[in-house]
C-alpha cells in the first residue's frame, strides 16, 4: 500500500514539474512541493484531475480568469487557487 502512494506521488511531481510550459512547470512545482506530504488518498486523487487540466485553464483558474472548463469546488483546487507563488 504505501509503495502504491509512494509511486502515485512521484508521479505527481513528475507532471508537476514538466508539463510544457516554464510558468507552469514552476507554478506547479513549487505548489505540489508544499502540499503534497500533507496528502491522503482523496487529495492525491484530486491532484491528478487538477494535474490532467491543460495549462492555459489551469493558468485562468489560478489568476480568477475565465476558462473552458468548471472546476469542482474541493479542497486542492482550492489550495492551488489561494496558493501564492
Amino acid at each position: 500500500m504505501t509503495a502504491d502512494i509512494e509511486q502515485i506521488k512521484k508521479k505527481i511531481i513528475y507532471r508537476s514539474n514538466y508539463r510544457g510550459t516554464k510558468e507552469m512547470d514552476k507554478l506547479l512545482g513549487a505548489f505540489i512541493s508544499k502540499y503534497l506530504d500533507q496528502c491522503n488518498g482523496e487529495d492525491l486523487n484530486q491532484l491528478i484531475k487538477l494535474l490532467e487540466i491543460d495549462d492555459n485553464n489551469l493558468y485562468n483558474f489560478y489568476n480568477g480568469l475565465n476558462t473552458d472548463i468548471q472546476f469542482e469546488d474541493n479542497k486542492i483546487n482550492n489550495l492551488f487557487k489561494n496558493f501564492k507563488y
